[in-house]
């Protein structure tokens, strides 16, 4: 069991009657599992009387929810902090900015120290507190009243002051027997800080998540909505840090998901989108006596036959997800390859109600590589799941994302790689450029390749991508589909058109098709597109929003699906 965390002394966060309410405004960054986190923040603040506000001017806190995916994605989210910071020595002085997410999860000591113009940083853990957390962050920012202001334009020695706080907690990683198991990394304690400095309250190793009936204030439109069903992640990958920032895979219980989905559906959504950091885990840390050294596929295979006939799984949770009465979508994202079985493809085909759909990133395709990266499965296997998926599940759309650019990726590696996306015909695929994050295994490998390589195999696998993808939109014309109406959409914002995704890698570049459609179209997705990482249907005609609609597809552009309601 976690320690206590200890208690302080916080002012009252709901306001007297009669006094006016406080109002917070929040930046969320980074991926879907992030903007859950921000919507049960604002959740927690409108159940502690507090007003949330669109205008970070006029808010007595600014909550900015970082992001640190990769070293782009973290650069984003330093620009954010002092963007933030400026804005409000400039305009509101009194605001009180806080800091939360995945980077003071990382640099729980350090950050502190770093961005001394913070008033008050939390972890993953807090969400749930950040009532009281805004209390202090604005009691402790009017004691810094008049206090000296950080000199502007330290972006740059930030950023470079990140990494190398990277290269530091990597090194201290390293000097740990394992990453589980650890008594530095299975505490929970919070850092506090001097009385003048940030408040900071971060669980050293998180044990969050949330139930169904955590406050929630959802920041989707009323038509789709994401489910959190499980929070960390057990697998080792060479590359990623999330496991040291998310902690180990806890599941939630069925039933509370199901209560969730339940009353969502109540509300009107029509997509529910399951997210985790690897769904296929779902439920196996449910289990008495479990292991979590169950990563590959001969492990996990294994401990599923063991499972008692009544055990949860992510079998267990479509079929009754399907069972619940209206019409919806339920969307199935981040599975990991090497937690694919044939129940769970057999679930999938028999579900009407779950999208023939599926998210699983595979990052590489050659072996030495898919070892480097220790994804625990071959070049072989992955293509006889994939086989088997498609074969099992006739429609489905399978999108994936590849890393090119990895330390020791060859010429020769590269083409097994881009012969493999042109053979596989991927529906939907994203590629990143490898980025060396130095508190990693793969950032402290030889081999690595420069940075202009990696950046021209990124652009050279989206072009054979590129080939698949225009064939796969023609194979649409002609063919009736159920989609989901967004809204409109202008020419302008169709010539914009452009996804990009820290964590589902570069999708597309320039559409040239889009600037020929004219006009106002209205924007939906397919059961072949998840919310902002795939393709649109474009629908010239009279559809409502929100709703579904069948449309009958009439042309297509590099990416996406021109159609007409039928």
């Amino acid at each position: 069991m976690p320690a206590p965390r200890p208690k302080t002394e916080a002012p009252a966060t709901t306001p007297p009657p009669s006094s006016t309410p406080r109002r917070v405004g929040i930046v969320s960054l980074g991926c879907a599992k992030n903007l859950v986190d921000a919507e049960i923040m604002l959740g927690s603040l409108l159940k502690h009387g507090i007003e949330v506000t669109n205008d970070p001017a006029e808010a007595d806190a600014l909550i900015v929810n970082t992001c640190s995916f990769i070293d782009a994605a973290q650069e984003e989210s330093v620009d954010a902090i002092l963007e933030s910071a400026a804005e409000r020595d400039a305009r509101n002085p009194a605001q009180a900015v806080i800091v939360s997410g995945c980077m003071p999860q990382r640099f729980r000591e350090e950050l502190p120290k770093l961005l001394p113009e913070v008033d008050a940083f939390m972890g993953i853990d807090q969400v749930a507190q950040v009532g009281d957390i805004v209390g202090q962050a604005i009691a402790s920012r009017a004691g810094k009243m008049g206090s000296p202001t950080p000199a502007k334009g330290r972006a740059r020695a930030v950023k470079g002051q990140v990494a190398a706080m990277e290269t530091a907690a990597g090194a201290a990683d390293d000097a740990s027997a394992s990453l589980r198991g650890t008594e530095r990394h299975n505490r929970t304690r919070t850092v506090v800080t001097p009385p003048k400095g940030p408040l900071v309250e971060v669980a050293v190793r998180p044990s969050y998540i949330p139930q169904h009936d955590t406050p929630r204030f959802r920041l989707t439109p009323r038509h789709f909505a994401y489910v959190k069903i499980a929070e960390g992640c057990n697998h080792p990958c060479s590359f990623c840090t999330i496991p040291r920032m998310r902690g180990s895979h806890r599941s939630r219980a069925q039933s509370d998901v199901v209560s969730e989905v339940r009353r969502l559906v109540s509300e009107g959504v029509r997509e529910i989108n399951l997210i985790s950091q690897d769904s296929t885990y779902y439920g196996l840390d449910l289990r008495e006596g479990h292991s979590r050294a169950i990563a590959s596929p001969e492990r996990f295979k294994a401990a599923t036959q063991a499972l008692p006939a009544d055990a949860t799984t992510l079998c267990t949770l479509l079929r009754e997800l399907d069972a619940i009465p209206g019409d919806f979508w339920v969307r199935l994202l981040y599975t990991h390859p090497a937690h694919w079985t044939d129940e769970l493809i057999a679930t999938i085909a028999s579900c009407r109600k779950v999208a023939r759909y599926v998210d699983m990133p595979l990052q590489h395709i050659e072996d030495t590589m898919l070892q480097r990266m220790r994804r625990e499965t071959t070049g072989g296997y992955i293509r006889e799941l994939v086989g088997r998926i498609r074969a099992g599940i006739p429609g489905i759309a399978l999108r994936t994302t590849f890393i090119v650019g990895f330390p020791g990726e060859t010429e020769q590696k590269f083409k097994v790689l881009t012969d493999f996306i042109r053979e596989a015909r991927f529906e939907r695929l994203g590629v990143f450029a490898y980025s060396q994050e130095e508190g990693t295994v793969a950032g402290r490998m030889e081999a690595q390749v420069p940075l202009k390589s990696r950046q021209r195999r990124r652009e050279r696998a989206m072009a054979a991508q590129h080939e698949v993808a225009v064939e796969v939109a023609q194979s649409f014309v002609g063919r009736e589909l159920k989609v989901l109406v967004e809204g409109q959409a202008s020419a302008e914002a169709l010539r914009k058109a452009r996804v990009l995704s820290w964590e589902h890698g570069l999708i597309r570049g320039t559409d040239s098709g889009l600037g020929e459609l004219k006009g106002t179209y209205w924007v939906a997705r397919g059961e072949a597109d998840a919310p902002d990482i795939d393709g649109r249907v474009y629908i010239r005609g009279k559809v409502a929003p929100g709703e579904f609609a069948r449309v009958r597809v009439v042309g297509h552009t590099d990416y996406d699906l021109v159609a007409e309601p039928s």
